[in-house]
C-alpha cells in the first residue's frame, strides 16, 4: 500500500487506486463529468493546496531563494491544525490503501507536489520514490497539451 505523488492528467498506473487532486481550482476546459475520466482526478481536496498568494509565490520563483520563500510559506500553512490532521490521515492510510495525490505543474521539483510528498514521509507515509512516478502528460484530441 503507498501514495503516488502524480501530475494530474498523466496516465494513470494499474495499482494507482483512488486519484486525488491537491489543486485550488479544476481543470479548466474540462467537463466535470471527465475529470475522472480525463485521469485528472477522482476526488478534489483543495485543502492541501497551497493558498492563491503562495501558489502565485511559487509559479514566480526564478530563483533558488524566491523557492525558498514558496517553501516556507506553503510549509507554515500545511503547519495549522486542520492541514496537519489531513496529512496524517493520508499517512496512515498509506499503510492500508493505494491512492495518489497530484497537481497539474509538469515538474514535480518546482511544484507544491514535492513539499506535500516530504511532508507525508515526515508523518510516516508510505510513498513511491519520484523517479518511480514520472508521468506522462495527457494530450488533447488535437494534440495540444491541456492545462
Amino acid at each position: 500500500m503507498v501514495i503516488r505523488v502524480v501530475q494530474l492528467g498523466s496516465k494513470r498506473v494499474a495499482s494507482e487506486g483512488t486519484r486525488i487532486g491537491t489543486v485550488r481550482r479544476p481543470p479548466r476546459g474540462v467537463p466535470k463529468t471527465a475529470f475522472a475520466s480525463g485521469n485528472w482526478y477522482d476526488v478534489w481536496y483543495p485543502n492541501l493546496a497551497p493558498s492563491v498568494e503562495t501558489m502565485k509565490l511559487g509559479q514566480e520563483a526564478r530563483t533558488p531563494a524566491q523557492w525558498l520563500g514558496f517553501t516556507r510559506k506553503y510549509r507554515a500553512e500545511m503547519a495549522a491544525p486542520d492541514h496537519v490532521r489531513s496529512i496524517e490521515l493520508l499517512a496512515k492510510l498509506s499503510h492500508q490503501s493505494d491512492f495518489s495525490v497530484g497537481c497539474y505543474c509538469e515538474e514535480e521539483s518546482r511544484c507544491h507536489r514535492s513539499i506535500l510528498r516530504e511532508l507525508l514521509l515526515e508523518k510516516g507515509a508510505v510513498v513511491v520514490p519520484a523517479a518511480q512516478t514520472t508521468p506522462e502528460r495527457q494530450t488533447a484530441s488535437n494534440g495540444e497539451r491541456k492545462p
